[in-house]
């Protein structure tokens, strides 16, 4: 019967007992969010070929705020990396070394998305 209640939420969302209430941010962490999705928007975007569609999506749920960060490739099948920061550490931002990561790690496996979907059947123009 606990499936039945209003506080029984599914495991690792809500605790038994607890209601889901959805996380505030205040002004200031929601900016500072925006701000660190954007330069992981921008990065990635530095680091391909105008082919490639580069875009986010923030989100506030009962877990927190949680930002995807998404690459469509001109070929193969899109990639996307989503993270939950912690409210706690929004105030300080997200820091450098970890936004550098995610976009590295984003274009990376955009291309290589390309790189499987193209094959080796392709001839090279050069040596």
């Amino acid at each position: 019967m606990n499936g039945n209640t209003p506080y029984g939420g599914a495991p690792g969302v809500v605790d038994a007992g607890k209601l889901s209430t959805d996380v505030e941010l205040t002004q200031d962490q929601r900016q500072s969010l925006q701000r660190a999705v954007a330069g992981i928007v921008s990065q990635t975007r530095s680091y391909l070929p105008d082919s490639y569609t580069v875009g986010s999506e923030l989100s506030y749920g009962s877990n927190g705020p949680t930002a995807t960060v998404a690459v469509r490739p001109p070929a193969g099948h899109p990639v996307s990396a989503g993270f939950t920061p912690d409210v706690d550490d929004l105030d300080a931002g997200i820091g450098t070394d970890e936004r550098d990561e995610v976009a590295r790690g984003l274009a990376a496996s955009a291309a290589l998305q390309v790189m499987d979907a193209v094959g080796d059947g392709i001839t090279p123009t050069a040596r």
